[in-house]
């Protein structure tokens, strides 16, 4: 069975918005169908079958593969160097992300940063894909 890339990418911001395990989704190889479930909020809970089926996979939170502050300080690193320990310090307090795009922004680069995470996230997620057996569409 494959499922839309897009699907997949929709599920991955869903797990990612928020604290890990706050958010999460299941997918289902065998039929394309994704499970949503959160701490937060009044969807239903993902069937007791699932979490035991060979053909569901859970999605990945973006620390999972990488690219939460990894991937801020890799970005710096290769934008703007001298600022690492800036940015460094930055994430070490709470409500770092909004400095940092505010940093970004300050410095003109805010859109490559976009650009560089959507990048690296859908990298990423057809690489998740690819090592658990899911077939995407485009």
């Amino acid at each position: 069975m494959k499922v839309k890339f897009e699907d997949i990418e929709e599920a991955f911001d869903f797990v990612s918005f928020g604290l890990h395990g706050d958010h999460t989704a299941l997918l289902d190889k065998s039929t394309g169908k994704i499970h949503y479930h959160s701490e937060s909020g009044d969807m239903d809970e993902i069937p007791e079958e699932m979490w035991e089926s060979d053909d569901s996979v859970q999605i990945p939170h973006k620390n999972d593969l990488g690219l939460g502050n990894q991937l801020v300080f890799e970005f710096i690193a290769s934008r703007s160097p001298e600022d690492c320990t800036h940015i460094r310090g930055m994430f070490s307090r709470k409500g770092a992300y909004a400095r940092y795009k505010e940093f970004l922004h300050s410095k003109g680069i805010l859109q490559q940063w976009y650009d560089y995470e959507q990048e690296a996230q859908r990298k990423a997620l057809h690489e998740w894909c690819k090592e658990n057996g899911i077939e995407v569409t485009d």
